[in-house]
């Protein structure tokens, strides 16, 4: 079987469609149909029908799909032992993050990057309300993304996922606030206060989720917000309390302060999701290093925070 008809497969399991293959590929719909006629002539059996107005893969294909996977896997990892050979990683790395993993960890990796003859780093931000950054992850060499831990679905896509930190969700309060004279706030100490919320599903607004199943108290949400900056102004300004990022969050500069939870787990997991033949090249590999180093960083800035 012809290797680049195996990774035209591979991208229609990935993309969904072969509308979205061909633009990705830069090739004509037709072109992309026939070659998988192709394919699935080598093939021997059926490898896509018909569902709708549009096709899924068999069994089979998404069998086969896998193996080109594989195939691709094997393939970067022997250009990558070559490339060793040659010479040091160089060339071009894209990635693309959410808004605040990009205020803290962006501007030490574009420092380090730069150090490194030959490699480039292509960086870009993505609107937070995307509904899965995994979905990224066939454009861009390395994806940072929040969760509340690994989720299944990246585990089910094969995707390689680099767990960078852990970060504290705190609780923002108006400077004056009463709260702010307790070390840490249980979610009994927040039943009646008028929350400033995030839009539903983010891992802030699963936080308050949990508050309410331990007190069974609904939340009262005062306004919703997606940008963190306005969600600060508005806390500070006394209009309620909120959930927010510990490391980017700037209390004490603005108006607010933090205080940590008791009794509730509030943290969000950051990552960088790759698909598993991009994480075998070298300059991937050495950016996501230096990730690692950032990551490390920024949790030695705030010790016992």
């Amino acid at each position: 079987m012809d290797v680049r008809r195996l990774e035209l497969l591979r991208e229609l399991a990935e993309r969904g469609s072969i509308t979205a293959v061909a633009r990705a590929t830069n090739r004509t719909v037709s072109a992309v149909s026939q070659q998988l006629k192709v394919l699935e002539r080598e093939a021997g059996i059926p490898l896509t029908e018909r569902s709708g107005r549009g096709i899924v893969l068999t069994g089979a294909g998404r069998m086969l799909a896998q193996t080109a996977t594989d195939v691709a896997i094997a393939l970067e990892r022997a250009d990558a032992l070559w490339e060793d050979f040659k010479q040091a990683p160089r060339g071009e790395v894209t990635l693309t993050t959410f808004p605040t993993g990009g205020q803290m960890l962006l501007p030490g990796l574009l420092t380090a990057v730069a150090q490194i003859p030959g490699l480039v780093l292509i960086a870009t931000d993505q609107d937070p309300l995307h509904p899965d950054f995994a979905d990224l992850t066939p454009d861009f060499d390395i994806v940072l993304a929040d969760s509340p831990g690994m989720l299944p679905a990246w585990r089910e896509r094969g995707l390689t996922v680099v767990k960078l930190m852990e970060e504290p969700l705190d609780i923002a309060l108006p400077e004056g606030h009463p709260l702010a004279e307790k070390a840490s706030l249980s979610a009994r100490d927040l039943m009646g206060e008028t929350w400033i919320g995030t839009p539903l599903g983010f891992p802030y607004d699963r936080i308050l989720r949990q508050l309410e199943a331990v007190t069974g108290v609904p939340a009262i949400i005062g306004q919703r917000f997606l940008d963190n900056g306005i969600v600060e102004a508005i806390v500070a300004a006394g209009h309620g309390i909120a959930i927010l990022p510990r490391f980017t969050t700037r209390d004490h500069e603005n108006g607010l302060v933090t205080r940590p939870l008791s009794g509730v787990r509030a943290v969000r997991q950051i990552s960088a999701l790759l698909r598993p033949d991009r994480a075998e090249r070298p300059s991937v590999c050495l950016v996501v290093e230096a990730l690692r180093d950032e990551a490390r960083g920024v949790l030695a800035q705030h010790p016992g925070r």
